[in-house]
């Protein structure tokens, strides 16, 4: 029997290695499961923002997809950029009868203000993907996409949780606190019990792929069997360890150091 845990990423590119697959699987390695990648979309993008983006067909993405599932130890799953409605409903189909952990990063907007999917694929996202989802990680834009709402009070934040979960159907929810003022708290909820995971805010520009890192160390602890709260608390010591020791690479909004948290976890300090 296979001891190997695994964890597949499907997801468009980042040739500048800061977010998408390419960050997907550094998270992965970081925390020691094997990383798999199915790719939707590659894009021509670095620190600086998005000059290009072509599209994978969805046919090609579903060949993808049963080349690893079939042959693969596959214990949990994590979307990202998924730029259309004929991509989610492909992806869907898949993984429905697999029943994996899955967590679903709705990215739609990359950390430039660049647009990374077609607007109609929202609603398909909501009934196709978002109901299969054991956790779901958007931040305040994303969130306020998916719900409709205009997040402004931290009582608006626990709206939009509730509506993620209950409305959608996926199994919990983390609001990112990102783009708030002062700490950066993040928002769960599991369909009964809210849980705030929050850090200091680091003062750097670096946070180029932080969505993407996030989601991933959640995917990679589900992978080894964590529950879905200590997934999240992990996965917020691992991106905030990866902003505090900022790499300060790229001409623009830098990626974020991916080893930081090994090396604290190692050495009790980083170095």
């Amino acid at each position: 029997m296979c001891s190997v845990k695994g964890a597949l990423t499907i997801a468009g590119t980042d040739p500048s290695g800061g977010a998408g697959i390419q960050a997907d699987l550094k998270t992965f390695q970081e925390l020691d499961v094997y990383g798999m990648s199915v790719i939707t979309s590659v894009v021509a993008q670095n620190t600086l923002g998005v000059t290009g983006v072509r599209h994978l067909e969805a046919s090609f993405i579903k060949k993808q997809l049963q080349s690893v599932t079939s042959d693969m130890p596959v214990h949990a799953v994590k979307t990202g950029m998924i730029a259309n409605a004929e991509m989610i409903k492909a992806i869907a189909d898949h993984l429905r009868p697999l029943s994996l952990p899955l967590c679903v990063d709705p990215v739609m907007i990359a950390q430039s203000g660049d647009a990374l999917v077609d607007r109609k694929a929202l609603q398909t996202m909501l009934d196709e993907l978002l109901p299969l989802a054991t956790i779901v990680t958007p931040n305040i834009p994303e969130a306020e996409a998916l719900t409709g709402q205009h997040l402004e009070s931290e009582e608006d934040r626990y709206k939009a949780a509730k509506s993620i979960v209950h409305d959608f159907g996926s199994s919990s929810v983390v609001v990112k606190g990102g783009h708030l003022d002062g700490e950066a708290t993040d928002l769960f909820y599991d369909g009964e019990t809210f849980e705030t995971f929050s850090s200091p805010r680091f003062d750097t520009l670096h946070t180029h792929g932080t969505g993407c890192t996030y989601a991933a160390a959640i995917t990679a602890e589900l992978a080894k069997g964590k529950s879905v709260r200590e997934a999240v608390n992990i996965a917020k010591e691992f991106i905030s360890a990866a902003i505090e020791h900022t790499l300060e690479i790229g001409h623009g909004q830098g990626p974020t150091n991916h080893w930081a948290y090994k090396k604290n976890q190692r050495k009790g300090e980083y170095v």
